[in-house]
């Protein structure tokens, strides 16, 4: 009798449960009810957490797959995608891929970082973040308790050598600002769209994946202006760009197949980053890249225009966030007028 009410409790089979034991089982269960407990409860609660310590057994590689999948529709294209799969796969997978989330530990992370950290650094550094994300997906969840064996400062940079020092960060190499007036001299003398599309990106001052997607559905030719939209963009934000003379006349000397500006192979093809850098080797400049030329444009914005237009106007036409959150959330614009100026001034020299 419990509040009044009656309750029964089993206590096993007589097949496995002798006298003997059922009545040792009795007495301590009477010892619980005068000690105030319910052997029913405490039961029921000792099946509960059984249930989910086996619910909590979940693999790392099962973790990581409930990542990638939860953070999927996030992610801009299946490339990005496919690398966090193919790192995961790769390193972490033979060594902690079918171990209990819970139970990867310090010692086991570095064992999977530390073959790579120095002859693949960048790739490393890489796992080590997406590691670091995947457990910490695995703690919100309740998979695992504790700090996160893959965090980087005050924990695992006193076990792993300072991966800059490795491997130092190299900038995209750039051609010298000085020197943009007689490449484009010998860039228009090259035929082909892949040369157009290299011409194009230069007097944008776009990256090559954005201007290799371009389509004509973009492009406002009335109104001088290319809208790109916040899916094919760095930071996800709608970008317009002001389409100086000179891009103006490109445009218009291309043969319009489709809706794809730059087309590669098919006419709904945009042409492949290889293209364009094919085309930068032919011209006897493989010690540069097309990327590069983003710098070359905010070198001359600094050391040529820096008078006539502000780090603002400049950074906005390179589409760069604002590192100051306060100050973007409160600068909604996007200087389009100021940098109508500025790109037909960087046309102007380019044509130089």
């Amino acid at each position: 009798m419990r509040d009044g009410r009656s309750h029964e409790m089993g206590l096993g089979s007589c097949i496995t449960v002798d006298l003997a034991g059922a009545r040792a089982k009795a007495r301590a269960c009477r010892q619980m009810l005068l000690d105030g407990v319910d052997p029913l409860g405490q039961r029921r609660d000792a099946r509960r957490a059984h249930a989910l310590d086996e619910a909590k057994r979940i693999t790392f590689d099962e973790c990581a797959a409930a990542y990638i999948d939860a953070h999927r529709g996030s992610w801009k294209n299946a490339k990005h995608v496919a690398q966090w799969e193919n790192t995961i796969a790769t390193y972490a997978s033979p060594l902690i891929g079918g171990l209990p989330v819970a139970a990867v530990d310090t010692d086991l992370v570095v064992k999977v970082l530390r073959p790579i950290w120095r002859n693949k650094t960048e790739t490393a550094v890489r796992l080590r973040g997406r590691i670091e994300a995947i457990l910490g997906w695995a703690t919100v969840s309740k998979f695992r308790q504790g700090d996160n064996p893959a965090r980087w400062r005050g924990h695992l940079d006193n076990l792993l050598a300072n991966p800059n020092k490795i491997a130092p960060v190299k900038n995209h190499p750039a051609l010298p600002w000085r020197d943009v007036g007689g490449f484009m001299d010998e860039l228009r003398a090259c035929e082909g769209v892949a040369a157009r599309a290299i011409e194009f990106t230069i007097l944008t001052a776009c990256r090559s994946g954005e201007v290799r997607g371009a389509r004509w559905s973009e492009i406002d030719l009335v109104a001088k202006v290319w809208t790109i939209p916040a899916g094919r963009m760095k930071a996800g934000k709608e970008h317009r760009v002001p389409l100086s003379i000179a891009a103006m006349v490109l445009l218009k000397s291309l043969e319009r197949v489709g809706d794809v500006v730059f087309p590669g192979r098919g006419k709904d093809l945009p042409l492949s980053d290889m293209s364009l850098t094919a085309v930068l080797r032919r011209m006897g400049h493989g010690d540069i890249t097309v990327h590069g030329f983003r710098s070359t444009f905010r070198d001359w914005c600094s050391e040529e225009a820096s008078n006539a237009f502000s780090r603002e106007v400049c950074e906005h036409a390179l589409a760069h966030s604002l590192p100051d959150k306060v100050e973007a959330a409160y600068r909604r614009g996007d200087l389009f007028e100021k940098r109508v100026t500025l790109m037909q001034a960087w046309a102007s020299y380019c044509a130089a």
